[in-house]
């Protein structure tokens, strides 16, 4: 129980709470301690996002694709499209579609009729009432075959499902055929999953010729197709697909016919490929020096709730800004980050042939003075001419093996988000056992402790003023008692 100065006339309340603000103390610099591991830990955290963000630049620079100098033009893009490879030679190409690649089709020759003799939908019975099990033989063109057994349980889409799920009565592969009941037509659709001159479907040795009449009308037997095209006067056959590469060039067969297929420079996309990860890259140098070189103002430690108290909106966020300035300064994991990015662009590229493009400096890309802290500038002029003119070695240079400024990068920045996640965990993970957050579950812990110990010395100053309280009480009381005896006995 605790009684407040009635006896004494101190104001008690008061005293207990001034004593605990000393008492305080060491807790509330734990709090100011936890606060400022908190602020480093979103830069960091901060800081990490931004290196995530341009691992995806990065990784672009690592592929080829990303430097194809060269773009593809059809002047019939109805019968043949293209795509230029990276090392495709620039000029203009006759191509002839003389064929397509087709797999083998076989379909129903007239409309199936049900039992009834409407036309037939999937979900009807094939066979009709009372008539015994249909086999027939389905083979393809590599001469795997099974036997299809039709039941009386047999539905029209029940039989599709039976040829497209067939398999070799001997090897168990797959026969690769499609088969569909089509509603709308009456008919089935059957056709190989591959496509070529050497794909075939057969059906044979039916059972019941009513019954392979009535599905089928005769049309047992189709056979595939190769594609065929000439490029520049050479003819290439047996093609099994619609797509071939010929001379670094991937041509689209659309259908039967004859273009002129066009070779031009195109250096815009691989340009702004690089420009893109250099600005961004540029974003985080600014970002890691404005973090290592930032003002620290060790007299603005962060504000303890009583402090806040006494303050406005306005104040808070004045004295705030400075208590954050400089809580990153000359960081060790900062700066070494942002070293191993400088060494990665600026270093040359091994095992490049001598007289060709070694280093960044060569197309254009270089440092400013140490004031820029690293940050790279573009002679956007330079750069498109060396991937103008020399398409292939710019290619090279990025993405050479992992020896190539792209990989290097790319593995830089990777090691970089790793060694903040260890600093300070990574954003989205939910597991985190970084350095920052065990300090801050030691500082937690030692809250908790001294958030026990105020309780308990809250506690006593209490109970050594309640007894003082019931002392002076007392001694009140006493001194009333020898007043009114000795006014008494006058």
């Amino acid at each position: 129980m605790r009684i407040s100065g009635l006896a004494s006339g101190m104001d008690i309340d008061q005293m207990v709470k001034d004593l605990m603000r000393a008492e305080r103390i060491p807790l509330d610099k734990l709090s100011q301690q936890k606060q400022t591991v908190e602020w480093q830990k979103d830069s960091y955290r901060e800081l990490n996002t931004m290196m995530s963000d341009m691992r995806s630049a990065a990784s672009k620079l690592r592929l080829q694709s990303t430097f194809n100098a060269y773009k593809a033009g059809s002047s019939n893009g109805a019968a043949v499209t293209a795509e230029a490879m990276p090392t495709a030679a620039p000029g203009s190409y006759a191509v002839v579609v003389n064929g397509l690649a087709e797999s083998a089709k076989l379909t129903s020759a007239q409309a199936v009729t049900n039992e009834a003799g409407a036309s037939a939908k999937g979900t009807d019975r094939v066979l009709q009432s009372g008539a015994n099990d249909t086999t027939f033989t389905l083979t393809n063109g590599k001469g795997q075959g099974t036997t299809i057994t039709i039941t009386a349980a047999d539905t029209f889409k029940s039989l599709a499902t039976k040829i497209a799920e067939a398999t070799d009565d001997t090897t168990g592969e797959t026969l690769g055929m499609r088969a569909n009941f089509d509603d709308t037509t009456s008919r089935f659709f059957l056709s190989t999953k591959a496509m070529g001159g050497d794909e075939s479907i057969t059906l044979s040795n039916f059972s019941d010729a009513g019954v392979e009449n009535r599905l089928f009308g005769g049309a047992t037997t189709a056979n595939g197709s190769y594609g065929s095209v000439t490029f520049d006067g050479i003819t290439v056959n047996n093609l099994k697909t619609n797509e071939t590469t010929i001379n670094n060039i991937k041509l689209n067969l659309v259908e039967k016919g004859t273009s002129t297929v066009s070779i031009q420079s195109n250096p815009d996309a691989s340009f702004e490929s690089i420009k893109s990860f250099v600005e961004k890259y540029n974003e985080l140098i600014e970002k890691t020096q404005g973090l290592l070189t930032e003002k620290r103002y060790r007299d603005f430690p962060p504000l303890t709730d009583a402090q806040r108290e006494d303050l406005s909106d306005k104040e808070i966020e004045l004295w705030e800004e400075k208590a954050k300035s400089g809580l990153l300064q000359s960081d060790a994991t900062v700066r070494g980050i942002a070293s191993d990015l400088r060494s990665a662009w600026m270093t040359p590229v091994n095992g490049i042939q001598a007289g060709e493009l070694s280093m960044l400096s060569e197309i254009g890309i270089n440092t400013g003075s140490y004031r820029d802290g690293g940050k790279l500038f573009i002679d956007e002029g330079k750069l498109k001419e060396a991937i103008s003119q020399k398409p292939e070695e710019v290619m090279s240079l990025f993405t050479k093996g992992d020896a190539g400024i792209g990989d290097r990068i790319y593995e830089k920045v990777n090691e970089g988000i790793d060694r903040l996640g260890k600093k300070a965990g990574t954003p989205g993970v939910l597991v985190d056992n970084s350095f920052l957050s065990k300090r801050l579950d030691s500082i937690n812990q030692q809250m908790d402790r001294w958030e026990d110990k105020l309780g308990s010395i809250e506690d006593r100053y209490w109970k050594q003023f309640t007894a003082l309280e019931t002392a002076m009480d007392k001694m009140n009381q006493q001194s009333m008692w020898v007043q009114q005896n000795l006014l008494g006995g006058m």
